[in-house]
Order: structure tokens, then sequence, then C-alpha cells
């Protein structure tokens, strides 16, 4: 069955969040912020995040793994959501305030299966950076 494209953007959360074994709660904090306050998921059930989310986890450990996914999302989301889509992404990855390897490399699997050009990458970066940013 194909994703809608609010699945595939919570899709997106969950593998930048597990993409180095570790999904902390500030992260799950994250995901579940971003699908009750960002425009985009105001036609989305939130009670049905966790379920979703299961529901990726359970497919990366399918045969196609994370190739498979990328795929799956890519299918489901029309180009006017791609940059929506690695900034929901990159707010999962930076919310620690600190880019790990492994989420990095999906980031960037994640701008190549987008075809997100170089401009709007670092746009949403600082863009995210600038928002997380705390005094202290």
């Amino acid at each position: 069955m194909p994703l809608s494209p609010h699945e595939a953007l919570i899709y997106l959360m969950v593998i930048t969040s597990a993409s180095d074994r570790d999904m902390t709660d500030v992260e799950l904090a994250r995901i579940g912020d971003v699908v009750r306050t960002w425009p985009v998921f105001e036609d989305f059930n939130d009670d049905r995040v966790v379920g979703v989310a299961q529901d990726c986890q359970k497919m990366l450990h399918e045969k196609d793994g994370l190739e498979g996914v990328l795929a799956r999302v890519a299918g489901a989301l029309p180009e006017r959501l791609h940059d929506t889509a690695y900034a929901v992404a990159f707010e999962v990855a930076a919310i620690d305030l600190e880019m790990r390897m492994e989420e990095v490399r999906v980031l960037q699997l994640i701008r190549r299966q987008l075809d997100l050009d170089t401009l709007t990458v670092a746009a949403i970066a600082r863009a995210a950076k600038a928002r997380l940013r705390t005094l202290t």
C-alpha cells in the first residue's frame, strides 16, 4: 500500500532519528512537536504518529531496508513538498544541537533521493540552526 504524504514525512523523521540506533526522548518529542505544530500536518490525526513510526521501523528491517523506505517516501511526496520533507528530517537531526555522522549520512541520502539543490539544503540547515539556538 502506498504511503500518504503525511506518513512519508513521518518516515523521514523516524529514519533520521533512528540513524544512529538511538532514538532519544528529545528527538521523539520533536517529532511530536512537528506533527502537532507544522501547517503541513494540520489535517493529520496526531494519534497515528506512533503507529506510523512503528510501520517505518518494520519496513527498515525488510529486505530493501533504508533504500526501500527512501524510494517509497519519494514516491509518496509531490515535488512541492521535497524541501518541507528535508526540513522535517533536518529538524529532528538538529534538535540536540549535534549532528552525528549517521544523521549526516541519512540527510545526504534524503537530499539525493529528493533531488534537492545545495542552496535549498543550506537555507534549511541555517534556518533550523537559528531557530534552535539558545542563549547559553
